[in-house]
């Protein structure tokens, strides 16, 4: 494993509305890992995700991607952000979504784009669907269509919140492969959010665990759960999240 240090977030907090949403996380992310961040609604785990990628800019604590802060890590095109709730444009094809982004990250660099396109295809992997309209792509469909164009662009970090999201076992499963070969492949750096326990133990490196804007456990899958005697990452998060609620705040 990588030891070099790509994502840095030291001592984070960050107020909604006078609600506490972190409360002063802390944790490295090393070059080339999949990093899972793991924990229930209300977590914290899309506000840390979005401070990551350079969305969220008032915040307390240090972040670093790459050295950088993250805004700028955003603008010289280190960072690759694929939100919960990123859909495609359904009046263009697959291939044409790819071409438009494509366009926009190689900065009128026809070679470049066309690379990412190329990239993007092979990662789809969506036959001959991808010269139709992606209104008549089903949701694992246009899922794999949003994670060919968050990785096509081979960005240094990939952040992807809630990848298989509400997707059908046989979905989830060729966009975990399409994640880890990707990452292996590219040479990126991948941050997830998922709640599905057991698919972040099967793709991650390393996973912290966040529930009520605290990291309350993190280190390898098997790490983890041989200091808490249990099997999976599921009873593991099962038991430090009853032992963190028994505890007073």
């Amino acid at each position: 494993m990588n030891s070099e240090i790509a994502v840095s977030v030291t001592n984070v907090f960050k107020k909604f509305n006078n609600s506490l949403v972190l409360k002063g996380i802390t944790f490295d992310v090393f070059k080339e890992d999949v990093f899972g961040l793991i924990g229930p609604n209300g977590a914290g785990k899309t506000t840390t995700l979005r401070i990551i990628a350079g969305i969220i800019k008032r915040y307390e604590g240090e972040v670093r991607v790459f050295s950088y802060k993250p805004e700028k890590a955003k603008e010289l095109g280190l960072i690759s952000y694929m939100p919960e709730d990123a859909f495609p444009y359904e009046r263009l094809t697959g291939l044409e979504n790819l071409n438009l982004f494509a366009e926009i990250y190689a900065r009128g660099d026809k070679k470049l784009a066309e690379e990412y396109v190329e990239i993007g295809i092979k990662i789809a992997d969506l036959g001959k669907k991808i010269y139709e309209k992606t209104s008549t792509y089903s949701r694992g469909m246009k899922r794999r269509l949003i994670i060919a164009r968050t990785l096509m662009t081979k960005p240094k970090l990939v952040i992807l919140d809630e990848p298989t999201s509400a997707l059908d076992v046989e979905s989830a499963v060729r966009i975990r492969n399409v994640i880890s070969d990707m990452a292996k492949k590219l040479g990126s750096t991948i941050i997830l959010s998922s709640h599905n326990m057991l698919e972040v133990e099967y793709m991650c490196n390393r996973v912290a665990m966040i529930n009520d804007g605290k990291i309350i456990q993190i280190g390898t899958p098997t790490e983890i759960t041989e200091k808490l005697g249990v099997r999976n990452l599921e009873e593991a998060f099962l038991k430090v999240v009853s032992r963190d609620q028994s505890v007073p705040s």
